[in-house]
């Protein structure tokens, strides 16, 4: 299948290598992939292609990646250089996922029909850096992805199109990523046909009532406040999965809470913190309200671990307590 709409792409982690890989397959000319500079990553620090670059390599697509699209801001020389280059090539529509840049009007401007963005979350909840993080730890049941007609504000332009999902009790950022990036893909190659088809998309303007901002994900929020619900605390472990992880500290020594369920309190009086239970099954901790059953932990330097793995290898004890985020 073949389309005549020629779209020019820009995203750069997994979510955006699954929508440019969506677009490509379905057919649509993709004159020019925009992704962010090489990041260095890893142990060795070396620097880093974006998924979306090397999705663009691999499929001999164009790229180029500007520090900055603002001519105002601190490479203007660059932005001016990538702004000639959108004007230089001949396009209909650009769409944007997970860029990590600010598109200026200017920019906006270029493109006969916009700039589409694909934004996951239900719109105009959870605007901003991080609404699959915050979606599940605010307890949400459903969450989704929203296509939007991109403007000047931080996601608040026109909706074209949404699609949802239910957030399961077991889902974490890593499992809810995917199965979005997967449903944003679809949505914008349907909405790439019609747009094809009809010419213009049909936009509906956000509703300002229930507007949440998702700031991004903060390592100095990886710490569990003991102090919290079992239930709370639950769901920041899995928002927290894949990065930055659950942190708590039992004796001086950091440890690494990756997987963990909301439980009664076996007993009363258990000051927050406290191991009341060990077995094979998890180790409970008493909460502010409630117990958490943690089911797969971390040492430092080694690797995540069942609960009775993990046990064999360190001497965990009844009624010994975690720390207190400010106690260390």
């Amino acid at each position: 299948m073949s389309h005549s709409l020629r779209v020019i792409f820009a995203g750069t982690p997994e979510f955006a290598a699954a929508a440019l890989a969506a677009i490509h397959r379905a057919g649509f000319p993709v004159p020019l992939v925009l992704t962010q500079p090489d990041r260095p990553a890893g142990r060795g620090m070396k620097l880093q292609a974006s998924a979306v670059k090397r999705y663009a390599q691999e499929h001999g697509l164009a790229v180029a990646q500007p520090p900055s699209l603002r001519r105002n801001g601190k490479f203007p020389a660059e932005a001016a250089a990538a702004i000639d280059l959108l004007r230089a090539t001949p396009h209909d529509v650009m769409v944007v996922a997970a860029y990590g840049l600010l598109l200026p009007q200017e920019v906006l401007d270029i493109p006969p029909h916009g700039c589409i963005n694909i934004h996951a979350s239900l719109l105009p909840r959870w605007r901003g850096a991080a609404p699959i993080h915050r979606a599940i730890e605010a307890g949400d049941p459903a969450t989704g992805i929203t296509l939007m007609q991109m403007d000047a504000g931080l996601d608040t332009g026109a909706m074209i199109a949404e699609t949802r999902t239910e957030i399961r009790d077991d889902d974490t950022t890593a499992t809810l990523h995917d199965r979005l990036a997967d449903a944003g893909a679809q949505l914008i190659v349907d909405a790439l046909a019609t747009l094809e088809r009809d010419g213009r998309l049909p936009a509906t303007p956000q509703p300002e009532d229930g507007t949440t901002y998702a700031e991004k994900i903060g390592k100095h929020e990886a710490a569990l406040d003991w102090r919290r619900t079992a239930v709370e605390l639950a769901r920041q472990v899995r928002a927290f999965d894949p990065f930055p992880g659950g942190a708590a500290t039992l004796d001086g020594t950091p440890l690494k809470i990756w997987s963990a369920t909301a439980v009664a309190l076996p007993h009363a009086g258990a000051q927050p913190g406290t191991i009341v239970e060990i077995s094979a099954e998890g180790v409970v901790i008493a909460c502010g309200n409630g117990a958490l059953r943690v089911t797969q932990l971390q040492k430092p330097g080694g690797k995540r671990l069942p609960a009775r793995e993990f046990l064999t290898g360190s001497t965990l004890a009844v009624g010994q307590r975690f720390a207190q985020p400010h106690e260390h």
